[in-house]
């Protein structure tokens, strides 16, 4: 059996969305988000200055949700105190006797 209509058109559709830059994906969310979700892609799709603000603030409020790993040690190094020969060894004195 050949290719019916319907899946003809369904190939030749997804084929032009491919063209266009556009893919097909699913996502797991919570039902009372359905609209906001379909209406967030349909506004990203329009790929216009709007949605290049959506996405920068979008993506800037993901990024401040989940930090990159190594963010402590990249601190550290952009520190002024790195190579300045700091002592920083203590010296180990007995504690005071505590009569409890």
């Amino acid at each position: 059996m050949g290719d019916t209509a319907q899946k003809r058109a369904l190939r030749n559709y997804r084929t032009r969305l491919v063209k266009r830059g556009m893919a097909r994906f699913e996502v797991l969310g919570l039902d009372a988000d359905r609209d906001l979700i379909r209406s967030l892609a349909k506004r990203l799709a329009e790929d216009d200055p709007e949605a290049a603000r959506i996405r920068a603030a979008v993506s800037q409020t993901i990024a401040a949700e989940a930090p990159k790993k190594g963010g402590i040690l990249a601190a550290l190094r952009r520190s002024p105190l790195v190579g300045a020969d700091i002592n920083l060894a203590r010296s180990r004195e007995p504690g005071r006797k505590v009569d409890l």
